[in-house]
């Protein structure tokens, strides 16, 4: 803490004023403000003839300050240095930067324009000096004579306030200069207008500290780079990248959405426990914890499957659940040990239906989300427009590795040997399932770089999963890669409780050999198939891959608003 930012505070009680006051009231957030009086231009290309007031490097290129015969002014981002007082006329992709308007990209050229007034008229509406009231953290603050100029932000946006002496009051604005800091979360009333340059603004002529910030924000708020401050003090994180605001809101409308698709064809929300008296619904190594009044052992769960599947057979035709799922495994760009998955089961339907419905879910979310099937993630263009690659199992092995179905099945040996040969670790403790495993996401998984179902698993890889109608050595099974990820995973499920009590024992089987993933024999999901269990299907969406496919993100704790951290003696320094 910060001996002068606490001594501000004593001086405030002092006068009997509460430095963190109960409420401010019910009040619209920033961006709701902002909504109501701009308009996203979404790239619109325009050109515009314009003379040049001032440009200022940036690590980017650079941004001039432009205006034409209305007097009205833009802001104007280029890679080339404009020459002041020059006109040109400039054309490039109209955004919004900062809450104002500008031309991006700009690169001189000829032909007819448009003028500055018509754009803003199009975009910035005149708020016409409608009265306001609205809080958020103070992030900027400078004085320019006898006015304070800053903004405040909240998550959903930024806003400029504009404090004038002659406003507020000789008092007032001696009292804001020496108590309000940069950091601070503040209220204020006022009027809206537009500055020159067309920002949106409060003409403050009231104000109240909320929130003193007793540590002043790093040096560099304006985009923290270190990623162990970034992940360990989120909170500083979101204050001060926009980008970050941008993917955790982008991550809750994509939820919102998922809900509101199944939801309109008929599926029924419900939730499974997370406490879990037997470790299975995948390969994977749980949690283990005890509960007490219990005198039992207990698992955080690996996957909702078994539960869901149990619906099935009590007669919902149609579940879902989005909730956490836990593995007790390492931590990497794609995994962390607490994560979120969408997972939902159809009776009476098989894996080819659900490639179908995985094609209008994943069509429907690119619409609403992003408004376009094209995405770009990390360099690639990626078209989600349907329908989707299709390509089986071993199809795919032996096209990159020349090996087909019976070298990896029946040729156990010869296999180990080879896959040591292509430089596969530890291959001596690996289960022959787990080779075939590695060496799929060894040779296959970061070329799938457009949306690719990969079909027709091998039966060992799948203990859950209902033999293929046309080869027992396979499984209907298909998962979806995008951009070199697995984001989906689903099957017609195995319903026969007697070929599944098989599966189970061969998993117990794998456990004894040293694979600590292999699934534990569940005698009540057995007794609930032997109740009969229709045709059905399941699928499993991972929810932080899909959000990184989406908002172009490379790692999974950039999703994760509080990923998995190895714990630190010291605190984190900024």
């Amino acid at each position: 803490m910060e001996e002068t930012r606490l001594k501000k505070i004593e001086e405030l009680r002092s006068k009997g004023k509460e430095p963190y006051p109960y409420r401010f009231g019910r009040i619209p957030d920033i961006g709701s403000i902002r909504k109501k009086w701009e308009r996203d231009p979404k790239g619109e290309r325009v050109r515009i003839r314009a003379k040049i007031k001032r440009t200022s490097r940036t690590e980017e290129g650079y941004v001039s300050r432009v205006t034409d015969e209305s007097g009205l002014e833009i802001l104007v981002f280029s890679s080339w240095e404009p020459e002041r007082d020059k006109e040109y006329i400039l054309e490039g992709s109209l955004i919004r930067k900062d809450g104002k308007l500008a031309l991006f990209d700009a690169v001189v050229s000829e032909g007819e324009t448009v003028s500055i007034a018509s754009i803003k008229e199009k975009y910035d509406f005149d708020p016409k000096d409608e009265k306001v009231k609205i809080a958020g953290r103070l992030v900027t603050l400078r004085q320019m004579g006898k006015a304070l100029f800053g903004h405040i932000q909240d998550v959903w946006g930024r806003i400029q306030i504009y404090l004038r002496k002659d406003t507020v009051g000789e008092e007032r604005y001696k009292e804001f200069t020496e108590i309000i800091d940069v950091g601070d979360i503040i209220g204020v009333e006022g009027t809206l207008f537009r500055t020159n340059t067309g920002e949106l603004t409060v003409n403050v002529t009231e104000f109240v500290l909320l929130s003193k910030c007793l540590n002043p924000l790093p040096e560099k708020w304006h985009g923290i780079k270190d990623v162990e401050v970034r992940y360990r003090q989120r909170y500083l994180d979101l204050i001060a990248n926009e980008e970050v605001r941008r993917i955790f809101i982008t991550r809750s409308k994509i939820i919102s959405v998922i809900r509101k698709f199944l939801d309109e064809r008929g599926f029924v929300e419900v939730e499974t426990p997370v406490l879990q008296p037997v470790a299975s619904g995948a390969t994977a190594k749980p949690f283990v914890t005890y509960h007490n009044y219990l005198e039992s052992e207990l698992y955080l769960r690996i996957a909702p499957e078994l539960y869901l599947k149990r619906l099935i057979v009590g007669g919902f035709p149609k579940v879902y659940e989005i909730g956490k799922n836990f593995r007790n495994e390492g931590v990497d760009t794609t995994h962390n040990p607490e994560f979120t998955m969408l997972e939902f089961y159809v009776a009476y339907w098989d894996y080819k239906d659900l490639m179908e419905f995985t094609e209008e879910l994943l069509s429907f979310l690119a619409r609403e989300i992003l408004g376009s099937m094209k995405i770009t993630y990390q360099g690639n263009e990626i078209d989600l427009t349907p329908p989707y690659r299709k390509v089986s199992y071993f199809e795919i092995l032996k096209e990159k590795t020349g090996k087909d179905k019976e070298f990896f099945l029946k040729r156990e040996n010869e296999l180990r040997k080879w896959a040591k040969e292509v430089g596969l670790q530890k291959v001596d403790e690996m289960t022959h399932a787990k080779i075939i495993d590695k060496i799929f996401e060894h040779f296959v998984e970061g070329e799938l770089i457009q949306p690719t179902f990969i079909t027709d698993f091998p039966k060992i890889l799948s203990p859950l999963a209902k033999t293929h109608r046309n080869d027992e050595d396979l499984v209907e099974r298909f998962e979806l890669f995008i951009g070199g990820k697995e984001v989906v995973n689903a099957y017609t499920e195995l319903n026969d409780p007697v070929e599944q009590r098989e599966r189970f024992l061969q998993q117990l089987k794998e456990k004894e050999r040293g694979d600590e993933e292999a699934m534990e024999m569940d005698e009540d999901f057995i007794k609930a198939l032997e109740f009969g269990m229709p045709p059905t299907a399941g699928e499993g969406i991972g929810i932080d891959r899909l959000v990184m496919i989406l908002t172009d993100t490379p790692s999974i704790r950039e999703v994760i608003l509080f990923p998995a951290m190895r714990k630190i003696k010291d605190e984190v320094n900024i």
